[in-house]
């Protein structure tokens, strides 16, 4: 099987071309950052060639994770390199070609964004850019399918009939002479490992740790290597690794010279720049934020999502009194017409009727995405973030956490500081994520209809504000020190793409469905066993006398102190360890009602107070077993994680109780 390998810049659209080139669906976004995973796709039309993804990076040098992941992959001989490069920022682009390049491993180039140059007015001369850089250079539109084929061809031919790169020298001066004086000299124990002398010698002057552990020099070796670097930077007047950072720049200034023959200007750039001047207002941005929010919450929960989750729950409602129905009819059995009625059709069905409300939301959100806005929200939060020991590259997981945890706690792999990393990861579970949408629809429509969007934004902010506490306690405690640097390209503004946003829609909507068709099936099943069934296992219609009763009200008492002691509120909020969506299914199961039943009854266990209680504490305790799974992955410690569950168990749990001690003060 022959592997190419696809690397770029972050947000030079790396993942559409993969999509395109293998006919996958990985989240495409207008956001910096947003593959932190390895994709691996077969080539169509070519079965035994295969593409790898890779993180979107900006140099070789391995400051972060995303490097050295892609040093890792280039370490394993692939047989090309496909590297994109945003042709509207070409200079920028090109130095990631340069390293790529010195490693002599066959590659060709997709200058992607070739309709929006023209559009620009800029004018490239793709076979001089060829020509300078010695390979094939193949000018597409990844986003409109252009030149796609072309490029597939191309890369294939190279992969089977691998030639090196042709790029011509541009190095000139004292750094020239002792270039290939060192790459002479250590020619044996580059050959050693499998590589490019003069990319050996590059990366020992730059004076890379890595590389040099692997060249395993000698004493004598390592002494005439030091002159030379001690004499470059003598008659340059610069440091080693700066040396070899200019020389690159000063070879891309040359190669665009000769190539840009026309300097256009870039609408999108002077577009965003007039919109930036407002959504990045020092005084306005966050305001603005938080109002985009809100009407998103409006919109989702009140306008739109509402009347699509009734009329959906409707549907669900009508299928299980039918079946209801025709189980009399039959004279099924009294225990299986209550196990599909009261434990599949009230748990999943529980479930299913807020499909709607999270493809409404994630319309909403994929659409400001795709726009670029969410990237600019990481900027201004850059300043904020910094207050609390972190960097406003931090915001990226966290923002994703909105979506889901799971794929929040790996997006941190884009942050170079172990520190910022593991920190982020503490923070994550303070966001909430769309599993507690349905948790917040029941309890604010049965108790909080006229305020719905405010108490969903109350929830979200709520949260944010602990998590700022939180980290304030981390940074001066267990994560001392200073964050990293932060940077991050701010991409042009563009129209959201309608398959972008509806591909992500229907990823957000199929987890669901395999959620409430396996965790949420099978514990609305347990749930309904426990509660239908006494300790002698005889089968009852009062769950007061069931296994599940005499568990839970051992549990209960602990939850006293919060508001909702009773046993069945208990159960639900343990079972939603499962999956957030089950503390619904779980009191729908439990109540023996359907969704639609179930706001008109959650009154016999809360009052509003208690409600709100129930929902501060369901909106910041522990995620669900998937999420700290991928925690303990991430943090490489199954204690620290346990710990960081815990700490954001008691968090939830001090929360709710301060919750429900104001409410009752208020209230008396």
């Amino acid at each position: 099987m022959m592997r190419l390998l696809l690397i770029g810049n972050q947000n030079s659209g790396k993942t559409t071309l993969f999509n395109r080139i293998t006919g996958g669906r990985r989240h495409v976004g207008n956001f910096p950052g947003v593959t932190v995973d390895l994709g691996v796709g077969a080539v169509k039309n070519y079965k035994d060639v295969e593409i790898v993804d890779l993180p979107g990076i900006y140099s070789l040098t391995p400051y972060s994770n995303e490097e050295t992941v892609t040093l890792q992959a280039l370490a394993q001989k692939p047989d090309c390199i496909v590297n994109i490069v945003d042709a509207t920022t070409l200079s920028r682009n090109l130095y990631l070609t340069m390293q790529l390049l010195e490693t002599q491993i066959p590659m060709i180039i997709a200058l992607n964004m070739m309709d929006e140059v023209r559009q620009n007015g800029t004018v490239i001369d793709v076979d001089a850019l060829s020509e300078l850089l010695g390979t094939t250079v193949v000018p597409i539109s990844a986003a409109k399918n252009q030149g796609v084929d072309e490029l597939c061809e191309k890369a294939v031919r190279l992969a089977r009939t691998p030639n090196r790169n042709r790029f011509k020298d541009l190095c000139s001066g004292p750094l020239h002479t002792v270039l290939h004086s060192v790459a002479h000299l250590i020619e044996n124990n580059a050959k050693q490992l499998g590589l490019p002398p003069k990319y050996c010698a590059i990366k020992l002057i730059e004076n890379d740790a890595d590389m040099i552990a692997k060249l395993n020099l000698g004493v004598n070796q390592t002494e005439i290597v030091q002159h030379f670097v001690e004499e470059i930077e003598q008659k340059l007047g610069t440091d080693r690794e700066s040396a070899i950072v200019d020389l690159r720049y000063d070879n891309i200034a040359e190669i665009c010279a000769a190539v840009i023959k026309k300097e256009g200007q870039n609408v999108n750039r002077l577009r965003a720049d007039k919109i930036d001047r407002i959504l990045t207002h020092r005084i306005w941005a966050i305001p603005i934020f938080l109002g985009v929010m809100g009407l998103i919450f409006y919109l989702t929960f009140g306008l739109i999502g509402k009347y699509l989750s009734d009329g959906f729950s409707y549907l669900i409602d009508l299928a299980a009194n039918g079946l209801d129905d025709l189980f009399v009819r039959l004279e099924v059995s009294e225990w299986l017409r209550s196990l599909v009625v009261n434990g599949l059709f009230a748990g999943v069905g529980s479930v299913l009727s807020f499909l709607p409300t999270i493809v409404v939301l994630f319309f909403f959100l994929s659409v400001i995405e795709d726009t670029g806005y969410m990237a600019r929200v990481a900027f201004v939060m850059d300043n904020l973030m910094r207050k609390i020991g972190l960097s406003g590259r931090s915001i990226v997981p966290l923002l994703i956490g909105f979506g889901c945890s799971v794929p929040a706690y790996l997006a941190t792999r884009t942050l170079s500081s172990e520190r910022d990393r593991k920190l982020t990861i503490f923070m994550v579970p303070f966001m909430s994520c769309s599993a507690k949408i349905p948790i917040y629809a029941v309890f604010t429509m049965a108790f909080f209809p006229k305020y719905r969007a405010l108490i969903m934004l109350f929830l979200y902010v709520f949260g944010i504000l602990l998590q700022i506490v939180y980290a304030l306690i981390l940074q001066k405690t267990a994560f001392k020190g200073q964050s990293v640097p932060f940077v991050m390209e701010l991409p042009a503004y563009r129209f959201p793409s309608a398959k972008s946003v509806l591909l992500n829609m229907w990823d957000k909507a199929k987890d669901f469905l395999v959620r409430a068709f396996t965790i949420i099936l099978l514990a609305s099943v347990v749930v309904w066993f426990l509660r239908s069934f006494t300790p002698t296992f005889h089968f009852t219609q009062n769950s007061e006398d069931s296994i599940l009763a005499a568990v839970a009200k051992l549990i209960a008492p602990v939850f006293v102190p919060l508001g909702f002691g009773d046993w069945r509120a208990a159960t639900s909020v343990i079972v939603g360890i499962t999956a957030k969506e089950a503390v619904v299914s779980t009191l729908a199961v439990l109540m023996g009602v359907t969704q639609a039943e179930l706001g008109g009854v959650l009154s016999a266990l809360f009052s509003p107070v208690q409600a709100m209680s129930f929902l501060v504490f369901c909106s910041l305790y522990m995620p669900c077993v998937a999420a700290f799974a991928t925690a303990r992955k991430e943090l490489g410690s199954t204690r620290v994680a346990v710990a960081a569950m815990a700490l954001q168990t008691l968090i939830a749990y001090l929360a709710a109780a301060l919750i429900y001690g104001l409410g009752l003060l208020f209230t008396l």
